[in-house]
């Protein structure tokens, strides 16, 4: 008899979970979740618009002294630690599943930016938004993971899209909160800035306590082989949901999926065959949409108080008047085009939103450099080409959290999001910054030309090797790694 019995090799089995979810009518249990994990967005939003808000109060000597290039400099460690903080809780929501990294990383968000409130100079507050990026960074690749996993397939682009585009109700969050707080009647600039960070924790606090009832992606648990609990969790959804709408229809057994009993987080080498050869124009189109938008976005908006207070004599505590009208149609965008993603198909409204966003960004640009733009018809031209980016924009992590198979969805989205940030994100606030302290509208205007160029060539390449992914169940798109020739298994 040995004396060490050999652990038993991964067993191709099937599932009809992945179908019982898509089947689902949508329901109350649906807005729970999409409550519950949206708030990433809103919270980001709320983050990058307090500092965009208050950058100029953030130069006084009376605040923390800070100088243009450090705001922009802040900006880029805040891209930075979310890089870092995707590569390394992406890889842990793979192997330790979407659920205990969606409450770590909102924990290190609510500790950072609380911290935050009590910065005292420039390397105080450069760390504190290093963490909350890194909080936010986990957020992204555990959270963009649950929800498609959870989301009903014919839906998934309009849910997926108007979750990230609800960044901009924190946008709208965080001027508010800024105009209200740095008004001197009220706080003042001293003060304001501080308490607003310090209820941005708060309300990050309150959405921890809800996130505890939203439930391990099902999906996960059988692919780790933990098909019991996958089956607990399926049955509790579907007893909520029939409750409210009545009994559900049964699963056809065509709509059975393979799965790898048992199966583990594949090796970094396994990955990267996966992206660089099986799913090699995939990849190609991912990198492109997420290295455009996020220069298109980090480059206008961690600036945008700073073009207010620089080239049209905004004065510091009336810039987030300016936010509403450009937050209006950031939201609006994924609201509204959302629907067309699952309708007319995700490639053309990738393509028709990426190339005409950069068009308006570039038209925007020229009227800029001419003169012929003050603060309120410079915030409108913003609202006008952003209805288009916002929803471009999300397109991106839509396209990337659902085009790679389950085993390695969430570092997927950790990879392109932190190579596309790193590259595009981290590098445009602190460019922006060195561009506005010239004083030359010809040098930002160059940079916006830039911007559109990458969001045109972006647009372009998904239109020709973009995935046709809309009303798919997730593992007919991208089939399980266990799965080699990428074929259901019968029963």
């Amino acid at each position: 008899m040995n004396a060490a019995t050999p652990a038993s090799p991964p067993r191709h089995r099937t599932t009809d979970i992945p179908a019982r979810l898509d089947r689902l009518p949508w329901s109350r249990w649906h807005w729970r979740v999409v409550i519950a994990l949206g708030i990433a967005w809103v919270l980001d939003g709320l983050e990058v618009t307090l500092v965009g808000s208050v950058g100029s109060v953030l130069e006084r000597p009376d605040t923390l002294g800070l100088s243009a290039a450090q705001i922009g400099g802040a900006g880029s460690l805040y891209i930075g630690g979310a890089v870092l903080g995707a590569l390394v809780f992406g890889r842990m929501a793979d192997r330790l599943g979407r659920k205990k990294l969606f409450l770590i990383t909102l924990a290190v968000y609510t500790a950072a930016s609380f911290a935050t409130a009590f910065s005292t100079d420039f390397l105080f507050f450069a760390v504190c938004r290093f963490i909350t990026g890194v909080g936010i960074g986990g957020e992204y690749a555990a959270i963009n993971s649950a929800i498609d996993e959870l989301i009903p397939a014919r839906v998934r682009g309009r849910v997926n899209l108007a979750i990230n585009g609800s960044f901009w109700l924190g946008a709208a969050m965080g001027a508010g909160l800024s105009l209200v707080l740095l008004d001197p009647r009220v706080l003042g600039p001293v003060w304001g800035w501080r308490v607003g960070f310090g209820l941005g924790a708060l309300l990050a606090l309150s959405i921890l306590l809800i996130r505890r009832d939203v439930p391990e992606s099902p999906r996960w648990l059988m692919a780790h082989g933990r098909e019991a609990e996958a089956l607990a969790v399926i049955e509790a959804i579907e007893a909520r949901v029939a409750a409210e709408h009545g009994p559900l229809p049964p699963v056809p057994l065509a709509q059975h999926h393979a799965f790898v009993a048992g199966g583990t987080a594949p090796s970094l080498r396994r990955v990267a065959q996966v992206l660089f050869h099986r799913y090699r124009q995939r990849s190609i189109v991912a990198l492109a949409l997420m290295v455009s938008q996020a220069f298109f976005y980090n480059a206008i908006f961690f600036t945008y108080a700073l073009v207010l207070t620089r080239f049209h004599g905004v004065p510091a505590g009336r810039v987030a008047l300016y936010i509403f009208p450009f937050a209006l149609g950031n939201v609006l965008g994924p609201l509204l085009l959302g629907p067309l993603f699952d309708r007319v198909g995700r490639r053309r409204m990738i393509a028709l939103t990426y190339t005409l966003s950069g068009v308006g960004l570039a038209l925007t640009g020229a009227a800029f450099m001419a003169g012929w733009l003050d603060a309120l018809t410079q915030a409108l031209c913003w609202s006008a080409v952003f209805f288009l980016a916002s929803a471009a924009a999300s397109s991106a992590y839509l396209t990337v959290s659902e085009v790679f198979p389950l085993e390695m969805r969430a570092l997927a989205i950790s990879l392109f999001y932190a190579v596309g940030t790193g590259a595009g994100g981290f590098a445009a606030p602190f460019l922006f910054g060195l561009l506005i302290e010239t004083g030359s509208r010809d040098a930002v205007a160059a940079g916006y030309a830039l911007g559109a160029v990458l969001v045109v060539a972006a647009g372009l390449i998904a239109l020709r090797w973009g995935v046709d992914a809309e009303r798919r169940s997730l593992e007919d798109i991208a089939p399980p790694m266990g799965s080699e020739d990428g074929s259901r298994y019968s029963t």
